[in-house]
């Protein structure tokens, strides 16, 4: 594509090193929030002295001040309840469409680890070659060395590979409308040094999957997007799930509005339309509370992946406190026992959480903006988590 055909093309990017001013999350992360060991038993506490997925909705938008929450609740014989509490857009009254759009974040990882799994399958990946066998030349920079980091260790967050969002811009609002080539991305993070070497540690990164994203397009020769679209999207009938075309800002169909803001101090800010480049492969997809649970439920279930590669992407390492990570996937026990497997998003505007146990029951909640303290990122995953466990 030429410059001049390049939708909101970059300005240079601002060299500033400093993190957005929340209280909790910052857009950098844009993925499964990392709890304290306070927080997780905060959350532990409000499972125990809950009373239902919609009393815990209103709870959120009343004591939490979320603008709106969205729940889509799945039972293990596959009837969904759908749950709303609060406005769709600030300053009116009008409530949450039920099962909304919204912008699912890092939740996207793990539609893109599938389609790498998939690939897996059909002998055109190995997940123990280095990624250098399919982008060639590519990951280089300061202690980073693509022959040296396997496609396990990308899917996995062990590569060692540094972010890159805290590099793109002082604070959100300075990218919320530009648009950024994948490979802009990758180039920003290779200016930086590897974190540590490839299999030594487990730390979130971004840039993994800007680069599984790549590994798609490379090995397949047509987008990621497309992929996602004809291997999981469309099988799976997923009618309010896709990845946003190339300079597609808004929210296709119906949805709530989703806020933001970088500092705990200002006024939330209305942030519902935005160019999603500058997250790409690693979060820019939008579904609904139900689409997703029933991706989630579709992938543990053996549908979409042949059982070697479901196990490769349920055998997890240590990461956030509580949490385990495999391929994409993250894994967590329950207060009742059992145990739940999802990933989770935040991206600016929308925080969503869900996860789904072997006998199929699943849980997506959004709210609609991120929570400015760790107690309430902690009454979101209970609420998810009591769901869960009803």
């Amino acid at each position: 594509m030429s410059d001049r055909n390049r939708p909101h093309r970059r300005p240079p990017v601002f060299s500033a090193r400093r993190r957005v001013l929340t209280a909790v999350t910052s857009f950098a992360l844009v993925g499964g929030l990392a709890l304290s060991g306070a927080a997780v038993a905060a959350s532990a506490d409000a499972v125990r002295h809950r009373d239902g997925v919609q009393a815990d909705l209103d709870r959120l938008v009343r004591e939490e001040k979320f603008p709106a929450a969205l729940a889509a609740v799945r039972t293990a014989n596959g009837h969904t309840r759908n749950h709303t509490a609060g406005v769709a857009e600030r300053g009116t009254k009008r409530t949450p469409l039920v099962n909304g759009r919204v912008r699912i974040g890092s939740n996207t990882k793990t539609f893109v680890a599938t389609v790498v799994l998939q690939l897996v399958g059909e002998g055109k990946v190995d997940l123990d070659e280095p990624i250098e066998t399919y982008l060639p030349d590519l990951i280089r920079g300061d202690g980073i060395d693509g022959r040296q980091i396997t496609v396990r260790q990308v899917l996995q967050q062990t590569s060692g590979l540094p972010g890159y969002v805290d590099e793109l811009a002082p604070d959100f609002f300075r990218l919320q409308h530009t648009y950024f080539e994948p490979r802009d991305l990758l180039d920003l993070a290779l200016t930086d040094k590897a974190r540590f070497a490839p299999g030594t540690k487990w730390e979130y990164s971004n840039t993994n999957y800007v680069v599984a994203g790549l590994l798609v397009q490379k090995v397949t020769g047509r987008p990621v997007a497309e992929e996602i679209t004809n291997r999981i999207i469309v099988p799976l009938k997923l009618r309010d799930t896709y990845f946003p075309n190339v300079g597609e800002q808004g929210i296709r169909g119906r949805h709530p509005h989703g806020y933001y803001t970088d500092d705990p101090d200002k006024p939330l800010q209305d942030v519902t339309k935005m160019d999603p480049s500058w997250i790409w492969a690693a979060g820019a997809m939008i579904s609904s509370p139900s689409d997703t649970n029933r991706f989630f439920a579709a992938l543990l279930a053996g549908d979409l992946l042949r059982p070697a590669e479901l196990d490769q992407m349920r055998t997890t390492v240590p990461a956030f406190p509580g949490r385990g990570y495999g391929l994409g996937l993250m894994s967590w026990d329950l207060p009742c026992g059992d145990r739940a497997w999802g990933h989770g998003g935040d991206i600016p505007g929308f925080t969503t959480r869900g996860g789904v146990t072997a006998d199929g029951r699943a849980v997506t909640l959004t709210v609609t903006a991120p929570p400015t303290t760790e107690y309430a990122a902690g009454q979101v995953e209970a609420a998810v988590d009591g769901a869960l466990c009803e």
